[in-house]
């Protein structure tokens, strides 16, 4: 099945070691390729706050999430490995090039594709990007100063509470740290949160095994690559910092940094008309 089917369709596809993957199509328009992260099923990603008005979203389970089957050969959940998935579903759709859409965790695949085939992207666009991939440091000062920002909250004393154990190593609540992640943590981001935790615990564990990144490598491929790249970070997101942000996009030659005022790690959920519209205006 292509880009014809409709909406709310799942198709499936054979990974190269013969894995069933599933996908959603929603929306009209060229092709954009989305990669979630977690690993988790890709439904928290919705239709990116409607930017699926503008674009086709091919929105990918990835393997042992969502609909996607569960590998014979766990090691495969490993992020390197899970760049080959993404290039069988692009012969699978047909396409010689593809815009592409990573999320969080899904940044380190993205990138890492963009790495290893950079003629197949033709624009990539990485939301509140995790930096595993490429080497780039998060430090805990730079995450304490980014959750004062947020003193004024109800929920601030115990959830800087958490993030202090966490970061000295006393505690491991990374639930009450959640308001953290959210530019407010209101009914629908406490929903979209519950809803949005990784199921497969292996494949959350696997993700970042030895030998997942080369950043040294993969650092020198992003430096020649043709790509158009857009990154997008939340002004409060604690999990993806606008400063490191700001380092990734210094990696390519041709980038454009945005940080949007008021978003925490899910940017469509918090303002979802500016997301679109600058999303969108990268797409073309």
């Amino acid at each position: 099945m292509g880009l014809t089917d409709t909406l709310h369709v799942m198709p499936t596809f054979s990974a190269s070691d013969g894995t069933q993957l599933a996908y959603r199509m929603i929306g009209d328009g060229d092709p954009l390729v989305c990669i979630p992260g977690g690993p988790s099923d890709s439904r928290y990603l919705g239709d990116l706050g409607g930017l699926s008005t503008h674009r086709r979203l091919i929105v990918l389970d990835l393997r042992g999430t969502g609909r996607s089957a569960i590998p014979e050969d766990t090691s495969s959940y490993r992020c390197d490995r899970l760049v080959d998935d993404v290039e069988a579903l692009r012969e699978h759709l047909g396409l010689s090039r593809m815009d592409l859409l990573g999320h969080s965790a899904g940044t380190n695949i993205a990138a890492q594709y963009a790495a290893r085939y950079p003629k197949n992207v033709s624009k990539l666009a990485l939301i509140t990007p995790s930096t595993r991939a490429v080497g780039v440091a998060i430090t805990a000062e730079m995450r304490r100063e980014l959750a004062q920002l947020r003193k004024n909250e109800p929920w601030f004393p115990a959830a800087f509470a958490a993030l202090e154990a966490i970061t000295e190593g006393t505690g491991s609540d990374w639930d009450a740290i959640a308001p953290f992640f959210c530019g407010r943590w209101d009914a629908a981001a406490q929903k979209h949160y519950a809803a949005g935790q990784p199921s497969n615990q292996e494949a959350v564990a696997l993700f970042a095994a030895e030998g997942a990144f080369d950043p040294e490598t993969t650092r020198a491929a992003l430096a020649v690559g043709g790509a158009r790249v857009l990154l997008l970070a939340g002004e409060f997101d604690l999990n993806s910092p606008p400063e490191s942000a700001a380092e990734f996009a210094g990696l390519f030659p041709d980038a454009t940094l945005v940080v949007q005022p008021g978003a925490g790690h899910y940017p469509w959920l918090d303002d979802a008309d500016r997301f679109v519209a600058t999303t969108a205006a990268f797409l073309g």
